[in-house]
């Protein structure tokens, strides 16, 4: 025998928030005041209870919640990232909105030479692909940035000395220090090739991204069959996309452990400029 749907505080809350509850207590308190009963006061107390406890341990109504929410999310998300195409350049906000008007030329075209109301899912992958040509190009503006903004040779120097300190010196105590020293400036080093790598992979991707899109665009203007698009390999570029966020990931990881050891020694001028605010 099926138990009795668990009723959710979340649902619950959603439900007593709704326009129409509101307005059916603000109903029987009129009633109550316009009769000088409390009848309808009693009367809207079991009403509630009902409805407390059927409404929000409803599938459908629950489905409609939870369609808001997604409704809600999508949304802020699509606020954040308008936002955050306002702190690009214009050369890099007019790569993002060429992209986006392809995006829609590629949607309306396959509606008009299919005759389809709908694009195909995998077709709509196209949406979530635009979002991560954002986020990727946010990522790599600031990597860029970053580079431009550090003296590699001057790094390098610094390690040449304190290598050469390590050879010269005498007493222990000042041979450890200057091998700690010498082993973070390693790091660091090795942490601008890495970064390095990352912008050069970003940059890749980017490309990517916009040759894919290109591609799809040709195929519908040019589609024989509505199978022609949906052949076509969106998983390969989301597998890719994935494998090199996961990789900015690790640099990410490699930068912040650099700046804790450069704060940790007082290498303040060492940190990434995200680390000194």
């Amino acid at each position: 025998m099926a138990g009795k749907p668990k009723i959710d505080i979340e649902y619950l809350k959603a439900a007593v928030q709704e326009p129409a509850n509101f307005w059916g207590i603000a109903g029987f308190a009129v009633a109550a005041a316009y009769t000088q009963s409390v009848v309808p006061l009693g009367a809207a107390l079991v009403a509630e209870g009902l409805y407390l406890a059927t409404v929000p341990a409803s599938a459908l109504y629950r489905r409609y919640i939870d369609g808001r929410h997604k409704q809600q999310l999508l949304k802020t998300r699509e606020l954040k990232r308008e936002r955050l195409l306002e702190t690009f350049d214009p050369r890099e906000k007019e790569a993002v909105i060429y992209l986006r008007h392809l995006k829609t030329q590629i949607y309306d075209n396959y509606k008009k030479f299919t005759g389809s109301s709908d694009v195909p899912m995998n077709l709509k992958a196209l949406d979530q692909r635009w979002e991560d040509f954002v986020d990727l190009l946010d990522v790599y503006r600031r990597r860029k940035k970053h580079l431009r903004s550090i003296n590699r040779q001057a790094v390098q120097n610094q390690l040449t000395q304190a290598e050469r300190a390590v050879e010269t010196s005498t007493d222990e105590r000042t041979r450890r220090v200057q091998q700690a020293n010498v082993e973070i400036l390693k790091r660091r080093v090795a942490a601008f090739s890495e970064l390095e790598r990352s912008v050069k992979l970003v940059e890749g991707q980017l490309q990517s991204i916009e040759n894919f899109f290109g591609l799809v665009y040709d195929q519908v203007v040019t589609l024989p069959t509505p199978e022609r698009v949906t052949s076509l390999d969106f998983e390969q570029l989301s597998d890719s996309i994935q494998m090199t966020k996961q990789m900015l990931d690790e640099t990410s990881d490699v930068m912040g452990t650099l700046d804790a050891h450069n704060r940790d020694v007082g290498n303040l001028d060492m940190l990434t400029s995200g680390a000194k605010q």
